[in-house]
């Protein structure tokens, strides 16, 4: 039996169109927007989505800092208050056990959101590893979560807040919000490539939330949008997604995350299998549909009739409307512009290599 966010009731008077995702029953799309409508919604004015099941676990003590230190790659030490981050966490093998974010809240606190179909193994490998004067605290079944994203999601959160309330920079979150009057937490961060914020609240403020950023942003054509459309707005912004362009077996420096790799840091779990590794033998690509058809995950990428590695994520673009796809590929034939085949279901489909992101919103 899949759990049911806070928002079930919401999405099913909305036309949301449920199907089980991550052990939760969550809107795939809305009738009869559809994902395409959503997707373009998100790009050119406003959507709404229910993020509520992802994870939120709180890293306490005087040992805090310490510890993620040891459980993350990337470095935490010179964070602000407010601040959040974008990290790995590794298993000895240098494989990742999940990609995740860290807020600081201020000194011996932080809270780390984790994906949705990991937050149990997440918290588990924590307290595995934990170590001194620290605690972790899995508070998931705590908070909702509402992402405003697209160009205009500002004008309609101005619209319910005052500005000390709004973050001015990116990956940064005012911990002490007040958004239409209800306490929440508004961060300025997103899984779309625009500008935008993700909202987290208690449970029972999440259904007057949802309803009133609806309500707020009709003249701005802000929509609720579903898994689909997050989907499809990631992939076009190129933005890596766990089980697909990384897993327990894949480093970060083979799908391209070496920004929040420090392998300067004295130590993490995973850094000596990493550097045993040496010089990353497979590379993340973009690749661009040339021929006719779509391509999927999982899916072999031929060159001279050689299998030289597989698809991880492939879709339609809706804004960019072209079939693209990511690509774990041999290191050696990753240049910009190669000419290579993707064997879609027994059929040779032409791709050429194209740097990421493919879609870069204009500041």
């Amino acid at each position: 039996m899949e759990l049911r966010t806070a928002l079930y009731d919401a999405h099913v008077k909305a036309g949301g169109k449920m199907v089980p995702f991550a052990g939760y029953c969550l809107p795939v799309q809305y009738e009869p927007t559809g994902v395409i409508k959503e997707h373009l919604a998100v790009r050119n004015q406003a959507g709404l989505f229910d993020v509520s099941h992802m994870g939120e676990i709180l890293c306490q003590g005087k040992d805090a800092l310490a510890n993620l230190e040891k459980l993350l790659t990337n470095r935490f030490e010179n964070m602000v208050d407010g601040q959040a981050r974008y990290s790995l966490m590794c298993n000895e093998k240098g494989g990742v056990v999940d990609d995740l974010i860290v807020y600081k809240r201020k000194d011996n606190d932080y809270f780390i959101v984790v994906n949705a179909a990991n937050k149990e193994k997440d918290f588990d490998w924590m307290l595995k590893h934990q170590f001194g004067d620290v605690k972790f605290e899995n508070v998931s079944d705590q908070y909702s979560q509402i992402a405003l994203q697209g160009p205009k999601a500002m004008d309609i959160l101005r619209k319910l807040t005052k500005e000390e309330y709004i973050p001015t920079k990116y990956y940064h979150a005012v911990f002490d919000a007040v958004v239409g009057g209800m306490p929440c937490i508004v961060s300025k961060t997103g899984y779309t490539g625009e500008d935008g914020v993700e909202l987290y609240l208690k449970n029972e403020y999440a259904e007057k939330m949802w309803d009133l950023l609806l309500e707020n942003g009709k003249e701005e054509g802000l929509v609720p949008c579903g898994l689909g459309a997050r989907d499809t707005l990631r992939m076009e912004a190129s933005m890596p997604l766990y089980g697909h362009e990384m897993n327990d077996e894949i480093t970060p420096l083979e799908t391209g995350l070496n920004f929040a790799v420090k392998m300067d840091k004295p130590d993490f779990i995973g850094k000596a299998a990493i550097e045993a590794k040496g010089e990353p033998k497979i590379q993340r690509v973009g690749l661009k549909v040339v021929g006719r058809g779509i391509i999927r995950e999982e899916q072999d990428v031929l060159l001279n009739g050689e299998i030289i590695g597989h698809t991880t994520s492939g879709t339609q673009a809706p804004f960019l409307n072209m079939p693209v796809g990511m690509a774990l590929l041999d290191a050696r034939y990753t240049e910009v512009g190669t000419k290579l085949e993707v064997d879609v279901r027994g059929r040779k489909v032409e791709v050429e290599i194209i740097p990421l992101p493919f879609y870069k919103r204009a500041k």
